[in-house]
Order: C-alpha cells, then structure tokens, then sequence
C-alpha cells in the first residue's frame, strides 16, 4: 500500500539526549495536524524510550532514522540504526515493555545495516459529528395559541 506523501514524516538524525525532546516536538505536531491529538502523548512516549534506547545503547552521537507514517487507520513508528545489537525486553519493565503498553503491536528485525525497532497503534481520525440544525420547538406563548394537533 502506498502512503500519501502528507500522512508519511520521515528524519535522519544524530541521536543525543537534546535531539529526542526535538523530535518527539516535532512528532506531536504531525500527529496534530492529522487531527490524532488524542494519540500525541502515547506515541511520543513510546517514541521516547525507543530514541532513549539508541541513545543508550547504541551511542551518543551515533545516527538513526524515525519514521512516522499513517495509513487512515494506523500510526506506525519505526526509528533504524546501524547497531547489530538487538534489543531485549526485560522482565524489570521500562524500555520496551513501556513500549508494549503504549502500543497495539511492536516489533524489530535486522536490516543489512542494524536493525529497525517499531510499533504500531490503531489510529482513526475524529468524524465530524455532523449536526443538522433542527425547527426550534415553540415558545409557552406559540403553545398556546396553536392547536393540540399541530404540537404533537
């Protein structure tokens, strides 16, 4: 399936601890613009500790890319490095066991340059309630000057 251009966010970036507030501002106003307000603060949490972790673990300074995109259904979020070091969820919580609450589904595999850590939420735009104006219903004194047939 193919992505519209609008609905897909794509960075390179070198990570440090000032990049990942950086970029989790700039995710937000994305997530903003696609009306997904409701989605903001999970997804640039689980954002967080996945920038956190290639920070962490793979290195300061060492370059990672974040994507984002949204299919009109669901928001997936990806951040690639050039580690081979895989990571591991660890049975003390924090780190990608935050990410597995924040999310639907989540995942990583091995590219020929690292790996790509992801995950996924269900994300469905607001609806517009559509409201229809309506006949406004008649005052006390229309009441009573109307007869009982017309008010039922």
């Amino acid at each position: 399936m193919t992505v519209p251009p609008d609905r897909l966010y794509s960075v390179e970036l070198q990570v440090s601890a000032e990049r990942v507030s950086q970029v989790r501002r700039i995710v937000a106003a994305h997530l903003r613009h696609w009306s997904l307000d409701l989605h903001v603060r999970p997804v640039c949490r689980a954002l967080d500790e996945l920038l956190t972790n290639v920070h962490r673990h793979v290195g300061d300074g060492r370059t990672c890319v974040v994507e984002l995109h949204w299919t009109g259904r669901r928001v997936t979020v990806s951040v690639a490095d050039d580690s081979a070091r895989m990571p591991r969820l660890l049975p003390a919580g924090g780190g990608l066991s935050r990410v597995m609450a924040l999310s639907d589904s989540w995942g990583t595999c091995r590219t020929a340059d690292g790996k790509v850590v992801w995950f996924t939420r269900y994300a469905q735009a607001p609806r517009a309630a559509g409201l229809l104006p309506h006949t406004p219903l008649p005052g006390v004194r229309t009441a009573r000057r109307l007869p009982l047939a017309a008010l039922g």
